[in-house]
């Protein structure tokens, strides 16, 4: 797999994420991604050709590696970042096609004639289930992998011993693992970082949502403000669709809605603050 061309497929995610989602594509790429290209893979390289039994019955050793090594490490966390990643290629997916849909509208329609969206980055209405969604599934991608990874290997480490009495086996024959403290520092290692990034995933969705909550409420108490209060806006109606076209505050579907000239969005802008 090349590894070069999926960097620079999920770096496109950076720019249209939020702070912990920068911290979350951080800690994937130096704390994951590359720990497993640089060293994880040299670690795992040797483990069936070192994995010796004390018996030279043809076949015990293979037999009893498939037992106690179902699939092995590397091919799980190649797996598992290839998965966790592909929903935040859905966001930049996502955007590239409003970004379509925006130059579209403006050779049908002129420079002149409006725009489809204010930003077609900007976290908003469809874009905006996109991110929540993508950040949900990847919290459920690495806590299922997480519990796989328990299933396979209890307490996520290695015996350095392991005891085999499967056929072709004549008798109970003991195996020995190559490695075993080292993998198991490294397998312990993607597992707290695993962790970390289900924590910053939750954090954000968190924050998201929280976000949404407030800028509702917050358009809740200006729509109930008296027009008296608004000097510059002629009705109330005016007040209620610069609100909504503006970059603090949008509820409705992710499409600009023209401004009425004699409402001020800055002055709107501030009494919400």
């Amino acid at each position: 797999m090349n590894w070069g061309i999926f960097e620079a497929l999920l770096s496109g995610v950076n720019k249209y994420s939020t702070a912990f989602g920068r911290i979350w594509l951080s800690l994937v790429f130096i704390f994951r991604v590359l720990v497993y290209v640089v060293t994880a893979e040299r670690v795992w390289s040797d483990d069936h050709k070192d994995f010796d039994c004390n018996t030279h019955q043809p076949g015990c050793s293979n037999v009893c590696f498939d037992q106690f090594f179902p699939v092995s490490h590397v091919r799980l966390w190649a797996l598992q970042l290839i998965l966790v990643t592909c929903p935040s290629l859905l966001v930049v997916m996502h955007v590239a096609y409003r970004k379509a849909q925006e130059k579209k509208h403006r050779e049908a329609v002129g420079e002149d004639g409006g725009r489809l969206y204010l930003d077609p980055g900007k976290k908003r209405g469809g874009l905006w289930w996109t991110y929540v969604c993508s950040l949900v599934f990847k919290a459920g991608i690495d806590v299922t992998f997480l519990y796989v990874f328990h299933s396979f290997y209890p307490r996520y480490t290695l015996p350095p011993v392991v005891k085999c009495h499967i056929a072709p086996c004549p008798n109970t024959v003991d195996c020995f693992i190559s490695k075993p403290s080292e993998k198991n520092i490294f397998t312990l290692f993607m597992v707290i970082t695993a962790v970390i990034c289900i924590l910053l995933n939750l954090v954000e969705l968190s924050y998201l949502v929280s976000k949404r909550c407030r800028e509702y409420l917050a358009a809740r108490k200006v729509q109930a403000t008296p027009v008296g209060h608004y000097p510059d806006c002629v009705t109330a109606s005016c007040k209620q669709k610069d609100l909504l076209s503006g970059d603090l505050i949008f509820l409705g579907p992710d499409t600009h809605s023209p401004l009425v000239p004699d409402c001020p969005r800055d002055y709107v802008k501030k009494t919400v603050v």
